[in-house]
C-alpha cells in the first residue's frame, strides 16, 4: 500500500510535471476500490446530492450528510488523501461559521483538507480556516452552488476578460492559503494561463489538459449516472448497462427457480435432516 501523500507532496508533484489523479467518492466500497487502484486524491463532493440522493442540484445537501459520506469513505481510503466539500451555506454566512462547519470534517470524519466554491468573495473564510489550521482546496469557474446566479450550469473563463477575471480569483485565492485550485467548465486556454501563474497546484474537471491533475465525479467516469452527462465526461466503463444485465438475470433466475441453487444454500449437520423428519412424524 502506497504512502498517504501530503500536502508536500502535491507541490512536488507540479514542480516535476506529474500529474495528480483525483476521483470522487461517496461511500466505504469505492473508496476502498479507489485506494487500492492508487488514487491520490478522494473528493467527497456535495455532487452526491445529485448522484446518491436524485437531488436536481447540490443546494439541498446537508453537512451532516457530508459528514456521514465522508466518514465511510475515510473508513474505506484510510491511505489516501480525502477532501470533504463544504456544503451550500456552510461557509458564506460568516467566518465563524466557515471555521466551525470545516472543522466538523476534521474532528468527525478525519479528513485532510476541505473544498469550498467562490474566488476573492470567500477570502475572509478560507484565511480563517487557513488560520485555524486546517487545509483548503479552492474551487473556481462554474461552481454548481452559485449556478443560479450564472444563468445555468454554463462555460467560464471563455473571454480574454473573463479568464483575467478568474486569474484574479485564483491568485487571490493562493494568497488566502489555499493548498490547490480547482478548475471548472472553462476552456483550456483559461486553464492554462492559471495552471501556469499559480505556485500551487491546479486541478481540473472540464479544465482541458494543461493543469496540475484531473479529476472527474465517479459515477459519471463509470457509466453509472445516466439524467445527464457533461461534454468533459469520458466514460471509462458502461455499469449501468451491465448492472441492467445483472438484475435482469437475477430477477429471471428467481422466477425460474434456478437461484438459490444447492450451492448457495446452508446445510443442517449431518444426520439432523434425519431428525427433524422423525420429530415432524411424532407432532403429526
Amino acid at each position: 500500500m502506497a504512502k498517504k501523500k501530503s500536502v508536500l507532496d502535491f507541490y512536488q508533484m507540479k514542480e516535476r510535471g506529474e500529474k495528480i489523479t483525483y476521483l470522487t467518492s461517496y461511500d466505504f466500497c469505492t473508496a476502498r476500490i479507489a485506494e487500492q487502484a492508487g488514487l491520490e486524491m478522494l473528493l467527497v463532493g456535495d455532487s452526491l446530492g445529485n448522484v446518491m440522493y436524485g437531488y436536481e442540484g447540490t443546494i439541498p445537501v446537508t453537512m451532516n450528510q457530508m459528514i456521514l459520506h465522508s466518514q465511510a469513505v475515510r473508513k474505506g481510503a484510510p491511505n489516501t488523501f480525502v477532501i470533504g466539500d463544504m456544503p451550500f451555506l456552510s461557509y458564506q454566512k460568516s467566518v465563524e461559521d466557515a471555521i466551525e462547519n470545516a472543522a466538523r470534517f476534521y474532528k468527525e470524519a478525519g479528513v485532510d483538507a476541505i473544498k469550498l466554491e467562490g474566488g476573492r468573495r470567500v477570502v475572509p473564510q478560507i484565511s480563517g480556516i487557513v488560520g485555524s489550521g486546517m487545509v483548503v482546496m479552492g474551487h473556481i469557474g462554474m461552481t454548481p452552488q452559485s449556478s443560479g446566479q450564472m444563468g445555468g450550469y454554463k462555460v467560464q473563463g471563455n473571454t480574454a476578460e473573463a479568464a483575467m477575471e478568474l486569474l484574479a480569483d485564483a491568485e487571490a485565492l493562493q494568497e488566502a492559503g489555499v493548498f490547490a485550485v480547482l478548475l471548472e467548465s472553462i476552456p483550456p486556454e483559461t486553464g492554462k494561463l492559471i495552471t501556469e501563474k499559480l505556485r500551487v497546484p491546479v486541478v481540473g474537471i472540464g479544465a482541458g489538459p494543461y493543469c496540475d491533475g484531473q479529476v472527474l465525479i465517479v459515477h459519471d467516469m463509470l457509466g453509472i449516472y445516466e439524467v445527464f452527462t457533461p461534454k468533459f465526461v469520458k466514460k471509462y466503463a458502461n455499469l449501468a448497462e451491465e448492472m441492467r444485465r445483472a438484475f435482469g438475470e437475477y430477477i429471471s433466475d428467481i422466477k425460474n427457480g434456478k437461484f438459490p441453487a444447492a450451492e448457495h444454500c446452508y446445510k443442517m449437520k449431518p444426520g439432523e435432516a434425519e431428525k427433524l423428519n422423525e420429530l415432524l412424524k411424532k407432532g403429526a
